[in-house]
């Protein structure tokens, strides 16, 4: 029996994961790493970190599986984070460490171009809006602002493009990862050579662009003797993590939105060919040639969950550690104590900046409507409402560009909680299908992987892998209620953005982040 491996490359772990044909999990693997913020504005990860979870990851789902003799794992595919930049010189040693989405250093960069038109330009090219988050803003900042580097690097690389190389010696990028990078024209399907002008950049130094489907074979023996895998194992270049969420939930039907909340967050729908916001507000990106995907993604997600749970319940947090309960859980139980709307208190969860809609990296977190009466409960349901409000924003933005959404796919490590599964349902006043894999991107991953290796040959045959579902109805009750908020909501984030600008370059300027070296 044949068997596919999906790899997840995320943010701060790779979780590999073993799947039959018919997508039936056999074993998972799941190794983290630390995101590195030892600098204001920083979000790194180290290059090497993350190989070796691969490889660690890669050799702990092989020995769990435990496969008969006559068994063959087929094939290995990816999922991975977009946005992600590596500079390396000509050896292929690394300048820098892994500069990530959440990196917010070209913040300035970004502003210039948003203001003097460039920046729609260039989005009117590439799909990839004009944030610190695209490779794009990272290689104009690094120009400026770290000359001896940009001069010295003879490549430059995403994550995924960088363990490829290491196993087999490529230096290639599938066109999903590269429609992310603000640098890649989505009509030509090739680095847009106007903004590597732009960037005084020459093409030789990026990766050539290529199918998802492409195939690596050869594995360094090195490594294929550390995994278990042969070194003639296939390994399909996938893609990245957006796209591939949207087909994970089998979400690739017009008008059938996708909803994920992890880290942070997004919603996306699959359309047959590229779609530009007038606005610049969503994005379009590459699942593959023939299937695009137009959404918005947002930067506080379930961080911003962990930040109420460590600054408003950190009692309840060390109780749930005593009580062996996740901490998570006993919050959302607190917060559903409070009624739809926590009695009229608002929040703004821009903690982080925030990508869509208002693509605005100085955004700031805020409570709004707080009186006596409000107790931590509302604020923790507030926050809980907020992180909806913001995705619902997305909503209306992409309905501009895509039509209406006839129904919502939730995934992501939100899904698991009711709660937030009947908050999304309410606030959009649409059901919410919840499906059974958890385990969507890397299944995902292997849908690629079997079209790559002829085991079929349409990637819509996920629908009969993605297994049970559950699915959330709208409560009268509560939307009536957030039809009242979700305007005021809204409104607010258009008022506050006017200040968000001076109230950042007054943290910039008077509040100092400690770092490890402090």
């Amino acid at each position: 029996m044949d068997y596919l491996i999906g790899v997840d490359l995320g943010t701060t772990s790779t979780k590999s994961v073993l799947f039959d044909l018919k997508g039936k999990v056999i074993s998972s693997s799941n190794k983290g790493y630390p995101l590195y913020r030892d600098r204001p504005d920083t979000a790194e990860e180290d290059p090497e970190e993350i190989f070796q979870a691969l490889i660690d990851s890669l050799a702990e789902v092989v020995r769990k599986a435990d496969l008969p003799k006559d068994s063959k794992i087929a094939g290995v595919s990816f999922s991975a984070a977009m946005h992600s930049l590596i500079a390396l010189d000509k050896d292929w040693k690394p300048l820098t460490r892994v500069i990530t989405w959440a990196d917010g250093r070209a913040v300035k960069y970004s502003e210039e171009l948003r203001k003097n038109g460039l920046g729609q330009k260039i989005y009117s090219r590439t799909g990839t809006p004009i944030h610190p988050m695209a490779p794009l803003s990272k290689l104009f900042w690094m120009k400026n602002e770290r000359p001896d580097i940009y001069k010295q690097a003879a490549h430059f690389l995403g994550i995924k493009e960088y363990i490829f190389h290491k196993l087999f010696g490529s230096n290639k990028v599938d066109i999903s990862i590269a429609s992310g990078t603000g640098i890649f024209n989505i009509f030509q399907l090739d680095w847009d050579q106007q903004t590597l002008d732009f960037l005084e950049l020459d093409k030789n130094k990026l990766p050539k662009p290529v199918s998802p489907y492409e195939i690596e074979t050869g594995m360094a023996s090195e490594f294929a003797k550390v995994t278990g895998l042969s070194a003639d194992t296939p390994f399909v270049y996938g893609a990245g993590d957006g796209p591939l969420s949207n087909l994970g939930v089998n979400a690739i039907q017009p008008g059938v939105a996708a909803v994920t909340i992890g880290t942070s967050g997004a919603i996306r729908v699959v359309t047959d060919k590229p779609k530009i916001d007038p606005k610049g507000r969503t994005f379009t990106y590459a699942l593959d040639a023939d299937h695009w995907v137009v959404g918005g993604p947002v930067n506080n997600g379930g961080d911003v969950f962990r930040w109420a749970r460590d600054n408003l319940f950190d009692a309840e947090k060390s109780t749930a550690d005593l009580l062996c309960i996740d901490s998570y859980d006993l919050l959302t139980k607190i917060a559903s104590k409070v009624p739809a709307g926590a009695d009229g208190l608002l929040f703004h969860p821009y903690l982080s900046g925030e990508r869509a809609p208002i693509w605005d990296a100085n955004a700031r977190g805020s409570f709004f409507g707080l009186t006596h009466y409000h107790t931590r409960a509302h604020m923790v349901r507030a926050v809980l409402e907020g992180i909806i409000f913001n995705i619902y924003m997305v909503a209306l933005a992409l309905e501009e560009v895509v039509g209406d959404l006839k129904s919502i796919q939730a995934t992501g490590g939100f899904a698991r909680s009711a709660l937030w599964r009947q908050m999304l349902a309410d606030i959009f006043e649409q059901p919410v299908t919840v499906p059974e894999a958890f385990e969507s991107g890397a299944l995902a991953a292997t849908v690629i992987a079997q079209k790559a290796l002829g085991y079929t040959d349409k990637i819509e045959n996920i629908k009969d892998m993605v297994g049970k579902s559950q699915t959330y109805d709208p409560n009268p009750d509560n939307y009536n209620v957030y039809r009242e908020l979700a305007p005021i909501f809204i409104r607010l984030s258009r008022q506050l953005q006017t200040e968000y600008e001076n109230i950042a370059n007054f943290q910039r300027e008077h509040v100092h982040i400690k770092t490890k070296e402090d």
